[in-house]
């Protein structure tokens, strides 16, 4: 599973660049998480902008990589396209996750 972690001081945010989260790759999809959150700051990003399916298997993936999460760490959602949306919202698994729209009000601005 290709992900792309980008860190910040306060947060890393983990971009998957797959169109799909199901059965066929929620097992690279866990595996490729525990490498991205071993460590690093209490709040982990999962950008799913680029995930247009995710099955029940992929649903308990993206869950198990939450509670993979030491305590005091927790993982937000971002991006979620409108199918996907449509999985959390069908699940209740929206009332589960902090869900941002997109990354735009996550990430640091520069200034100078």
């Amino acid at each position: 599973m290709d992900l792309a972690t980008t860190p910040y001081p306060d947060m890393t945010i983990i971009t998957v660049n797959a169109g799909r989260i199901d059965a066929a790759a929620a097992i690279a999809f866990k595996d490729a998480m525990r490498a991205a959150v071993a460590d690093g700051p209490a709040r982990v990003v999962l950008d799913l902008s680029h995930v247009t399916f995710v099955d029940s298997s992929g649903l308990g993936a993206i869950v198990a990589a939450m509670k993979h999460l030491e305590a005091g760490r927790r993982l937000d959602l971002a991006g979620l396209t409108p199918d996907v949306a449509k999985v959390f919202r069908l699940t209740r698994m929206d009332t589960i996750f902090t869900i941002h729209r997109n990354l735009d009000r996550l990430i640091p601005r520069a200034t100078g």
